[in-house]
């Protein structure tokens, strides 16, 4: 009767008809009046139904109830309820509705959520249910449009095979497009031959797209070959074509071809557009050609305004060469011709500001955005904010934006990021988040600048779960990460030395079904090299080269870098010839790369040959290469060669950049502060070196006996020199930089200039330049240095409570200089507030203070100490552990020393053994002793308490290991003085007769200390009263007699050892 009714009320009849006489619905009877409510379209008379008779007393739906529910839910918008209806259904091998279907997937698809789309569509399809056309085609347009490539191509093949659909021109074109956008060029040329069979015809756009992606693959013949295909096919190129060609060549350094092309365009009856002219500057500025980028930027024609980008470019160029006066030049010119800046500009300029004047910064690039895009005077609203004095800089920046609101909706967003960005580099990251939600709250989508902005705060400060909210977050909003995005998260990781999670975002980037860029390549490489894990630096760039992404120039640097670092220049060289190869021609950085590397492996010979290529190429020696040979040379102790090449720099007229100035400033610092090294040059290595000289020389016309020559033999000279230079560093207009003024005040410190160390340090916050933790043990360092630990002690508490909690470096200079002072109570708390703080200690800073226990005779507190650095796999240099064996031996600590013994037998090894030869192992303890001998009780050094010391049972073939422990009362004289002297000859002959040993010593009637004393002196020994033979006197004719009468006999060896107070 129900599934008869006619209508609604009929059925609701039917129902009472049936209760009245006492039938009760069973389940058939609730599901056939459910569908049939649901066909007179009554979805929430059936959802009340559902929930009253069925969910509330838990029964178990069938699956003509779960089936007629989701189409109810699909009617109520409750797509959830509908989805999960839907996959009961299917858990039963039950195919919902088409309805049901459909109305799921247009809703998955109106949020954007392509991917749970497809899914959805993939399971239909397994069961055989078929979609209509116009849903796999919105499908397939939204998973390209996200970027979804394999899920694309798995639909469009479903389409074909399993629907067996005429697929669209629209189709064709969505999938063509994705894959040029995720760089699969060849694959997208491939599509042509299917289209063209299908009678579609392949427009102007798309053999474009095709010569973009070849350009981005450095492929520039496969380009030029569908340009003169498109060319026959009768397409006359456009500006795009033009411009996509002229990037290629540019890309490549073939300037040349870009310019023929350039005069093309004009035969083509084309003229340059804007794009043009940014992507000849924008690569006259990546070559380092800046003076060649502003004189085209000068011959633009007059009708056209170079847009935003080209000032971006030309402007970050400039601040690279400190041509700050130029920038402020070029910005007004920027500003007067009518151009807005955006939010990649105001992002350089606020990263060139001192610290704590992004906001002011951003304030100045609003009011342009308000004056240039809006029409908004920015003098009224600088009146404004002067009516209002307890305004501060947010609040003035935030009035700003209510009149770029409601003045021009396009430029919402660019101002909204640069204040958020603004306010991510002032490290006001709770407001930048707030400044977000007002944002939305307007009805504004967030730049992907803007996302990223925030991503990178997140990283910066260590919370990178809160960033990867944040990444979904702006995946739902249905913004795609860029590889910016992927390379913020990688850069961070590798700056923490986290390694496996930038592995886990390459993976990610790879199950996305994208390429990932080559920059965060470079930067996984480049962290790789630093951890010195060259080998997996070497499977990451084959990685790179499998999953097609061409390496460029700068990842080619960073490998080589990485392998002249690790020593392994020859890989460097071929790796070098493989980039040409590659048909990238090699830029100074590259050359300097090389060059900087041979020279510092020793090959300087080989060096000059790549310098005199580099000059063949028409490069010239930049300031990189110089500061890498000054550091190198710095380092070295050659100070002399380093200075010339500092005079021959300023002859060649190549200016001092910031890193050349704390090259020379911290070099300079190096020598006061460390051991002064002595820089022995070979025959060889002069040559070299000269030849080197000679060939930076060539560029310059000043006679080479001109050269600046400073002698480096009287410290107080070079420290004049020193401070000579850092004045000129600092009067140098260079934008203030915690790097500089670390490298100024660590000069001032190692020339004991303290107060001016401090004046300086005063300077750099007025500056607004932060110190850092590096600061601040540089400062330590020299009141340790200085004599005042007191006031190293003082600054070190300092440290945290200016927000500068000490890093391992801060403990150890702290700890080194505590122990160096002997005042052990103090470097034992410091020791407990590292070791707190999650720090331990290097292994100099417990030599330091292993040394200090034992000078103290503290033996077991020493002995702990010795454990510790062990269990760190540190261990004591031969000097402090014979210090400590001398201590636990003189406290009767016997255990001990032969527990340390044991471990110097376990990791002390000498690995010059053969390995066919066996080995003896010996611990001699040298000590002193009274025997009486000849008469005299004299003392001696006896070994293992034995005077002759005890024998030695080896073999002519064993390896005889002997430890020798010093344990004499007075140290220096124990060790400048031997026990004894051995001297050995060893003959071979056919049939040995016996060995004969020979022990012969002086016997004086002092003791070791007071001949040591004698010698200090100068004063004569005398003679010795007695001759000991075999400890002996050597009256006793017998053993005379016993050699006399063996004399014609052939021994197989003879050891004679003189044995005696002094060696």
């Amino acid at each position: 009767m129900i599934a008869q009714s006619a209508s609604v009320s009929d059925a609701i009849s039917a129902v009472d008809f049936a209760i009245v006489r006492g039938i009760e619905l069973d389940l058939g009877g609730y599901g056939t009046l459910i569908a049939k409510l649901m066909e007179f379209d009554q979805p929430r008379m059936a959802l009340l139904l559902y929930r009253r008779n069925i969910a509330a007393i838990g029964i178990d739906s069938d699956p003509d109830i779960l089936n007629s529910m989701a189409i109810c839910f699909c009617k109520l918008g409750k797509f959830d309820d509908a989805r999960t209806h839907f996959d009961k259904l299917m858990s039963m091998d039950c195919v919902p509705s088409k309805f049901v279907c459909s109305a799921i997937l247009r809703d998955l698809h109106a949020q954007e959520r392509f991917l749970e789309a497809f899914h959805y569509f993939a399971r239909l399809s397994d069961a055989g249910v078929n979609m209509g056309f116009w849903l796999c085609n919105i499908l397939i347009d939204g998973l390209c449009y996200k970027g979804c490539l394999n899920e694309a191509m798995e639909m469009f093949d479903i389409m074909q095979n399993r629907m067996h659909l005429q697929l669209t021109l629209h189709l064709y074109k969505s999938l063509f497009y994705c894959l040029c956008k995720r760089g699969y060029v060849i694959e997208a040329e491939s599509l042509f031959s299917e289209m063209e069979s299908q009678g579609f015809y392949i427009d102007k756009v798309m053999y474009t797209s095709v010569m973009n992606g070849y350009c981005k693959d450095r492929s520039m013949k496969m380009a030029m070959r569908v340009c003169l295909k498109m060319l026959k096919l009768g397409f006359k190129p456009d500006n795009y074509t033009c411009n996509t060609l002229i990037h290629g060549f540019v890309k490549m350094g073939l300037y040349d071809k870009a310019w023929v092309l350039y005069n093309q365009m004009y035969e083509w009856g084309l003229q340059p557009d804007v794009i043009t002219y940014h992507i000849m500057i924008s690569n006259y500025c990546k070559e380092g050609k800046l003076d060649c980028a502003l004189t085209l930027l000068n011959n633009v024609s007059n009708n056209l305004v170079p847009s935003v980008h080209t000032y971006t470019v030309l402007i970050a160029a400039l601040y690279k060469e400190n041509r700050l006066m130029e920038v402020d030049e070029l910005y007004k010119q920027m500003l007067d011709n009518g151009v807005v800046p955006d939010h990649v500009l105001s992002f350089i300029l606020m990263k060139k500001c001192p610290k704590g004047q992004e906001l002011q910064v951003a304030y100045t690039v609003l009011k342009a955005v308000a004056k240039n895009g809006c029409g908004v005077d920015p003098l009224s609203l600088s009146t404004s904010v002067t009516q209002n004095p307890s305004w501060d800089l947010n609040q003035a920046i935030e009035l700003l934006l209510e009149k770029i609101v409601k003045s021009s909706t396009n430029l919402v967003n660019v101002a909204f990021g640069i204040y958020i960005s603004a306010l991510c580099e002032a490290g006001q990251t709770d407001i930048a988040f707030l400044c977000m939600d007002k944002m939305v709250s307007l009805g504004c989508k967030p730049l992907l600048f803007t996302f990223n902005s925030l991503v990178k705060c997140l990283c910066l400060e260590g919370l990178f779960e809160d960033a990867k909210v944040l990444i979904e977050l702006m995946e739902d909003s249905g913004m795609v990460p860029n590889m910016k995005t992927y390379l913020i998260m990688v850069s961070e990781y590798c700056k923490r030395g986290n390694l496996d999670s930038s592995f886990d975002v390459l993976d990610q980037i790879d199950a996305r079904g994208m390429k990932p860029s080559v920059a965060i390549y470079d930067t996984i490489i480049r962290c790789l090299s630093r951890e010195k894990q060259i080998l997996e630096a070497e499977d990451m760039f084959k990685r790179m080269l499998e999953s097609g992404v061409d390496p460029d120039e700068v990842v080619y640097m960073t490998m080589i870098n990485a392998y002249t670092t690790n020593g392994r220049v020859i890989e460097a060289c071929q790796l070098f010839e493989k980039m040409i190869e590659n048909s990238i021609q090699p830029g100074p950085h590259s050359y300097t790369a090389l060059i900087s590397g041979l020279v510092k492996t020793g090959m300087t010979d080989k060096g000059c040959m790549y310098l005199h290529r580099m000059l063949g190429d028409g490069l010239v020696p930049n300031a990189v290469l110089y500061t890498s040979l000054m550091n190198y040379f710095l380092r070295k102790g050659d100070f002399e060669f380093a200075f010339r090449l500092v005079d021959l720099m300023d002859r060649n007229q190549i200016e001092h950049d910031l890193i050349t100035c704390i090259t020379l400033v911290s070099g300079f610092g190096r020598h006061f502060t460390g051991r002064k090294r002595w820089y022995v040059v070979n025959r060889g290595s002069e040559r070299a070196r000269d030849m080197l000289f000679q060939l930076l020389h060539q560029r310059t016309h000043v006679p080479r006996k001109n050269n600046i020559r400073v002698s480096v033999d009287f410290l107080e000279g070079m420290k004049c020199f020193a401070l000579k230079l850092m004045r000129k560093v600092i009067e140098t207009q260079f934008m203030p930089n915690l790097y500089l003024y670390n490298g100024i005040i660590f000069g001032f410190c190692g020339a004991g200039r303290m107060q001016d160390a401090y004046d300086h340090f005063e300077m750099m916050q007025r500056e607004g330049v932060r110190p850092n933790q590096v600061t601040f043990t540089i400062l330590i360092n020299g009141h340790i240095r200085d004599g005042k630990i007191d006031n190293a002690i003082r600054l070190f508490n300092n440290m945290s409570t200016d927000g500068f909690p000490p890093d391992r470096i801060a403990y150890n200079t702290l700890l080194k200089g505590l122990s160096q002072a002997g005042r052990l109570p103090d470097a034992f708390s410091i020791l407990y507030r590292m070791q707190k703080s999650g720090f331990f200690p290097n292994r100099i800073s417990y030599e330091n203070l292993l040394r200090c226990l034992c000078a103290s005779c503290l033996s077991n507190a020493a002995f702990k100490i010795f454990e510790e650095m062990v269990s760190h796999s540190y261990f004591p240099r031969p000097y402090s552990l014979n210090r400590l064996l001398y201590v636990l031996y003189k406290e009767k600590n016997l255990h001990e020393a032969r527990m340390v013994l044991d471990m110097v037998h376990e990791r002390g090894k000498p690995q010059f053994s053969f390995a066919a030869d066996p080995a003896v192992f010996f611990d001699f303890i040298a000590i002193t002793s009274l025997p009486l001998h000849l008469g005299f009780a004299q003392q001696v050094i006896a070994v293992n308490g034995k005077f002759p010391g005890p024998t030695v049972n080896a073999t002519t073939i064993n390896s005889v290991f002997v430890y020798v422990c010093n344990a004499t009362t007075r140290w220096k004289a124990a060790t400048d003085m031997g026990s004894n002297g051995v001297y050995s000859y060893c003959g071979f002959v056919s049939q040995p007769y016996e060995d004969i040993v020979i022990l012969i010593c002086d016997w004086y009637t002092r003791n070791y200390t007071a001949l040591r004393t004698a010698l200090d002196f100068e004063k004569d020994l005398r003679f010795q009263i007695e001759i000991s033979l075999m400890g002996r006197d050597l009256i006793d004719t017998t053993l005379l007699f016993y050699m006399m009468t063996q004399s014609m006999k052939e021994f197989k060896s003879i050891q004679l050892s003189w044995e005696g107070a002094v060696r």
